[in-house]
């Protein structure tokens, strides 16, 4: 959550991110606690939603079900304060600013609906968090790796004063120098509705097919290993976004997303949750799956791909009960 250019309910001790960019490990630290603005850490319970103007949503889906959290969320919902996920599953409330999506049909790609019953779809926007980042395992709770420097890709509000927000954010962000240089992670503010959807055929390509029948693989491991199928799970999902409404150059290149696959090394977040036993992950598989079916544009390699995860989720649950 924040306040204007500001942010919020994050640890007090700020924040540590560790960029990996072009091969060279940059250890210097990026410390939200040294730079402008104003910090807050709280439960979800002690927000006071009228100090922000914009909410970010920063955590993956299955959390937003937790009893607390959706408490907050329904909060929000009726305070009618704008809210920027950065989820990779789209709210609801985006899907439903979608023309021509039957979004009642897509229920069984969320963990729980309640916390987004009451949300006016245009207060409600997505930027795809392209950036590849994890917590290390041998470092501070508050220390995360970005192997993937790139940028977030937000698309507008339907209120002009809404955007204008992102659009400070952006330029804030742009200004921001640590040791004299840079942050390489930037917010960038589109006109578009569809464009962070070109995140879609990554995760699909690769994230989610780091979920093998028994164990995971790199994502690398995930998009070279049979570089075709790769590229005909990328295209198929590409064709499904423009179907949807954007633009074909809005979409990344396969061959650029292979290239930059080549340094991701480790298995994306649901794979490694799903290898350790979690009973919800962020389902973009199986909402593209849906959304796909939907359109006439259904595809065995997406179908192999959402099978697989499905199957290993639901081991997880029969070794729980």
């Amino acid at each position: 959550m924040c306040r204007r250019a500001t942010a919020g309910l994050i640890n007090e001790k700020g924040t540590e991110v560790r960029i990996k960019l072009r091969g060279e490990d940059l250890h210097r630290p990026f410390r939200s606690m040294d730079l402008q603005g104003t910090l807050d850490a709280m439960a979800p319970g002690e927000v006071r939603l009228e100090a922000y103007d914009l909410v970010v949503l920063a955590m993956s889906e299955p959390q937003y079900a937790s009893a607390e959290v959706r408490t907050l969320l329904m909060r929000i919902a009726q305070a009618r304060v704008p809210c920027l996920s950065l989820m990779n599953m789209p709210p609801m409330p985006y899907l439903r600013r979608i023309p021509g999506l039957e979004t009642d049909r897509l229920a069984a790609c969320f963990t729980s609906l309640e916390g987004w019953r009451d949300f006016v779809p245009g207060l409600v926007s997505l930027c795809s968090p392209d950036p590849q980042a994890f917590r290390l395992p041998d470092a501070g709770a508050n220390v995360l790796h970005v192997s993937l420097p790139t940028n977030f890709k937000a698309a507008p509000f339907e209120a002009s004063e809404h955007c204008e927000m992102l659009k400070e954010l952006e330029a804030d962000i742009d200004a921001i120098r640590v040791e004299g240089k840079e942050v390489p992670v930037k917010l960038r503010a589109h006109d578009s509705l569809f464009v962070p959807l070109a995140k879609w055929a990554m995760l699909l390509t690769g994230n989610y097919r780091c979920v093998q029948d028994t164990g995971m693989r790199p994502i690398k491991e995930a998009v070279h290993d049979d570089i075709e199928t790769s590229r005909e799970v990328y295209r198929s999902v590409s064709d499904l976004v423009v179907r949807l409404g954007a633009t074909p150059d809005s979409q990344v290149p396969f061959e650029k997303y292979a290239k930059a696959a080549e340094g991701l090394l480790k298995p994306s977040s649901a794979a490694r949750a799903i290898d350790g036993g979690a009973r919800h992950v962020e389902r973009v598989d199986l909402l593209v799956q849906l959304i796909a079916d939907q359109l006439g544009l259904g595809n065995p390699a997406v179908d192999e791909v959402v099978a697989t995860v499905t199957s290993r989720i639901a081991g997880n649950l029969r070794a729980a009960a």
